[in-house]
Order: C-alpha cells, then structure tokens, then sequence
C-alpha cells in the first residue's frame, strides 16, 4: 500500500468518529468513571454517557464493563485506551505548535555557552537579536563545563562545532576558528628554537586547568598527523583571558584562540610560532535538542542567527 492509499485508509477509518466522543472515552477510562471524568471536565455524567456510548456503536465494540457501582475498561478498551492517550497528545501538541507561529517572540531564552564562545556572539548576534526583538529577555550563562542543556533548563547552547553531540541540532553560526601558539616579542628574543611541539619542553609554557582538575594538553596537527602535547610552566590558569595577560606580559608561550589573540598579534605585542603546525578548524554552533519543540523565541532566533551569523 502505497502513501496515498494509507491516507485514504486512515481518513476512512478515523473520519467517521466524532473528536467529542474520543475525548469523552479518555476522559472516562482516565478518572474511573462517568461522575469522576464529568466533575473533572465540568460536564453531566449523561453526557458522558451518552458520547461513549455513540462511539461504542460507531466502532461496534464494548469499551466499557458498566455495573452501578463500577466501570472499568473492557480488554478492547484497554487496549483502545492505550493506542488513543498518546495520539492524542500528539494532536494536541502539533496544534500547540500551530498557535506558537502565531505568538510574538517574549519571554526569557536562556543559553549555554563556554566563555570565549559568549564573548564571540554577546554583541555581534546576542545584542542585536534583542534590538530587534525588544519583548525576548536573554540570559546568558558561560561555563566551561559542557552540560546537558535540557537536563538544566537551557533553550539552547554555543559551542565549538566539534564537540556538539549527534543527537542536537547544530546551527553553524561563524567562520572556522583556530587556536594559535603566541608569545611577546621579550620572551622570544631569549627562548630556544622553536620548530616543532617536540620543542615545548624547552619553554616556559602558561598551562590552562580544565573543569575536570586536569591540565589541558595543546592539540596540533600537521599534514594529517595529529598529537597532543603536554607542556611544562610553573604558571597555572583557569581562565584565557589571564593566559592572555600573561603572555602580553612576557611570562612564555600561551594556546589560544585567533580571535582572541588576535588584536594584539596584529599590534605585535605577540607573535605567532608554530603556525604550520596549528590549523583552522569548524567554528562555533547553535545547537539544541533533536526532538524539542521550539517556542516562538527560540524559532526567532535560530532563524536570526541563520541569516547574521558570525562574520
């Protein structure tokens, strides 16, 4: 049977039942009873009772055991019963989603994102988002930490595109990123030669401390040979705008994003080393639940940063 043929099937099947008469059986099967189901949904137990009954002879099938001080669901109810609930539910979401495309964006979209990720998007997207849409409060929330959005609360996260997980939506929003190995001029002047990561032990280097309490180890690749090495460096920070700081003043090497590094490698307070051995990679993502349903704010705004993006 072809797709047409299971419309057809399904229309002839389900159009003759009256919705009034579904929605009366699961009421009933769902609080026990005519009374119970007619004080919940503020109607007469007659009713009820009459549109359960109405479906009953549309399907040709007991649904019900009736006695006067019991009803209780026959093994077709039941089974009724348990097809019916969750299509329903679907019925009622889809025209849930169907009213939100008529709602105006409002209310608080919350984000996840690591810090230097934050900074990237607060003022080219984030800022410019809200001028646009002035009733959507933004709350922004940077960590390190990569958590489960939904589990949290979030709307949505920002992250590096390579490390958003298959089961999320991912909405690549800027240019390819890359980390770089800098230094100020003062401690190059000095320091040994510097031709490979195999050279590392050699140099001061300013190590970051990752959430988990480890020391993060500085990823390189070169014509398709991967590492990632450990550094030595008698300075430990949690935090790359301090590696940053340190850098500009001199203490030895530091692993940081282009973006960030790259005002003051274009005012030649640092310079560059490495380069060949440090290429771009993809850049940051929007990403969010495969399954979630989207208010009106967060449809605004991944369509907002479909069409901006990250310059």
């Amino acid at each position: 049977m072809d797709t047409t043929e299971q419309y057809a099937e399904i229309f002839r099947t389900v159009g003759a039942l009256s919705p009034a008469e579904l929605a009366a059986f699961l009421a009933v099967a769902q609080f026990g009873g005519f009374r119970a189901a007619a004080r919940r949904c503020d109607l007469s137990p007659s009713a009820l009772s009459h549109s359960v009954a109405s479906l009953e002879n549309r399907l040709n099938v007991q649904l019900f055991h009736r006695s006067t001080r019991n009803v209780s669901l026959t093994d077709a109810g039941q089974r009724f019963f348990a097809r019916l609930g969750p299509a329903l539910d679907e019925i009622a979401k889809a025209a849930d989603e169907l009213s939100d495309f008529n709602a105006r964006p409002s209310g608080t979209l919350r984000i996840n994102a690591d810090a230097t990720a934050a900074e990237q998007v607060l003022s080219p997207l984030v800022l410019k988002f809200m001028a646009s849409f002035p009733d959507v409060q933004v709350e922004v929330v940077s960590e390190r930490r990569l958590v489960d959005i939904a589990e949290h609360g979030f709307d949505c996260g920002i992250r590096s595109s390579e490390i958003v997980s298959d089961d999320m939506i991912a909405v690549p929003i800027g240019p390819m990123q890359q980390h770089v190995v800098v230094a100020a001029p003062s401690y190059l002047a000095d320091a040994p030669a510097l031709r490979s990561p195999a050279n590392l032990v050699d140099h001061r280097c300013i190590q970051l401390r990752m959430p988990s309490g480890s020391l993060y180890r500085w990823e390189f690749e070169r014509r398709g040979e991967a590492l990632a090495t450990e550094t030595r460096g008698g300075l430990v920070l949690d935090n790359s705008r301090l590696i940053l700081a340190a850098a500009i003043d001199g203490y030895g090497l530091a692993y940081l994003t282009k973006w960030m590094a790259g005002p003051a490698l274009d005012a030649g307070i640092l310079e560059q080393v490495l380069e060949e051995w440090t290429p771009p990679y993809p850049g940051l993502s929007l990403y969010y639940p495969r399954h979630r349903h989207l208010s009106a704010s967060m449809r605004a705004f991944v369509s907002f940063l479909r069409e901006h993006g990250l310059q």
